[in-house]
């Protein structure tokens, strides 16, 4: 996966998509970037492009005003006043014809990258804030708490929609990257839960190193718990192998890796084999090393249902601090050896 990590903030404006409005209030000039809005701004693009839901898509091959209107920009033949307004009034129709999409500013913004220039959407819903409002009421002060409902989201809280679009180039492996994420109500179809992709963007999702990476990872790990809950023994050395290839090739071969594992025992093979397939995996996935860094640099243990235990990456492989001897009964003990100090907390 591209891994953005140089963001260089060119230009930006925002404009308001309040759905009890009649229409969009535009802004008529570019946002001054002075270096508290940068910074708000830029922390919430370095925290949207470090969101494990940022996807690959590409858009569709029908026309579509997003598509036109980026690529217009990327290729200099707009600027981002006109662009932005055509984004905030394509996002406002589909708004307005779903009356439980909330309402928000929509922030647009051109970036540049080691990997290129990108034009940036935000939907920066609104969040609940409160504030104080001041009365004198029969020569007595009196002070009460008022929410607000158009607060911006903090730069700490999460985007839930947004777009870092490319030119869109020939040798490109895809056009976008999109987090979608939805809002779990119990409406979420009324809600429209694919309105950003499907109608707004105009594009679909697809796989990337990383999400085959994460998916195989969970997949081996749910058939694990799955098929060996009663036997800590069997199922620490798979757990053991799988973390092995992740760590040491760049890419993994669903059928050798089972064979690796499970050796003689056919009947397991050709079910963790089926299984994993069944999540979407191919016999064979480029890893995503950066991702598997991270992931490893951390264990958390959840053992028997009541003890959870964090365990570094270096610590859990030091067998002079940490140990696990196989009992001979599926069962396994797990040593935490030479504690110098603990904290109960």
């Amino acid at each position: 996966m591209e891994y953005i990590n140089e963001v260089t903030i060119n230009e930006a404006i925002i404009h308001v998509l309040d759905n009890s409005s009649e229409g969009v209030v535009f802004n008529e000039v570019e946002l001054e970037l002075n270096e508290e809005t940068y910074e708000y701004i830029l922390k919430h693009i370095q925290k949207c492009l470090k969101d494990e839901e940022l996807k690959y898509a590409v858009f569709n091959v029908e026309r579509n005003l997003a598509k036109e209107l980026s690529q217009e920009y990327l290729d200099g033949k707009s600027d981002i006043v006109s662009v932005s307004k055509e984004l905030a009034s394509q996002l406002f129709v589909i708004m307005k014809s779903n009356g439980n999409i909330p309402s928000c500013d929509l922030l647009t913004a051109a970036i540049t990258t080691e990997y290129g220039r990108m034009l940036v959407v935000l939907k920066m819903d609104y969040v609940k804030n409160y504030t104080h409002n001041i009365d004198v009421v029969d020569d007595k002060v009196e002070i009460n708490i008022i929410p607000q409902f158009i607060g911006l989201p903090s730069s700490g809280q999460k985007i839930q929609k947004c777009a870092f679009i490319k030119p869109i180039r020939e040798e490109n492996n895809f056009d976008l990257m999109v987090i979608d994420k939805n809002s779990g109500k119990k409406d979420e179809d009324e809600y429209g839960s694919n309105y950003f992709i499907n109608n707004y963007l105009g594009c679909k999702i697809i796989n990337n190193e990383r999400d085959l990476t994460k998916t195989f990872v969970k997949s081996a790990e749910k058939w694990t718990q799955k098929n060996l809950k009663d036997n800590a023994d069997a199922a620490e050395l798979v757990r053991t192998s799988i973390k092995k290839r992740l760590k040491e090739d760049d890419s993994i071969n669903i059928n050798e890796v089972s064979d690796e594992i499970f050796g003689e025992n056919k009947e397991a093979k050709d079910n963790f084999v089926e299984f994993i397939k069944k999540q979407g995996i191919e016999e064979k996935i480029e890893l995503d090393k950066q991702w598997v860094e991270n992931k490893m640099k951390r264990t958390r243990l959840k053992i028997d249902k009541d003890i959870d235990l964090y365990i570094n990456e270096e610590t859990y492989n030091d067998s002079s601090r940490f140990e696990i001897k196989r009992n001979g009964d599926g069962t396994i003990n797990m040593i935490i050896k030479q504690v110098r100090n603990y904290v109960e907390k």
